[in-house]
């Protein structure tokens, strides 16, 4: 689902590449409908829109991703 990422605190992982330019940023807050959502944007290009996921999806990922 994709959703407004205006407003939002945006962090990455301290193990982004020193120069900051090889990770993606997440931010968490309201999706679609007002229900919690997980933000996730491209680090290297912030003006492109982002997509929003659920928070359980969001678990879903990380917990593959980082296998």
């Amino acid at each position: 689902m994709s959703g407004d990422s205006g407003g939002l605190n945006w962090f990455k992982s301290s193990y982004s590449g020193s120069q900051g330019d090889s990770c993606v940023e997440v931010a968490y807050g309201r999706g679609a409908g007002d229900g919690a959502a997980v933000h996730v944007r491209d680090s290297k290009d912030r003006e492109r829109p982002g997509v929003a996921v659920s928070p359980a999806a969001w678990a879903v990922f990380v917990g593959h991703a980082g296998r």
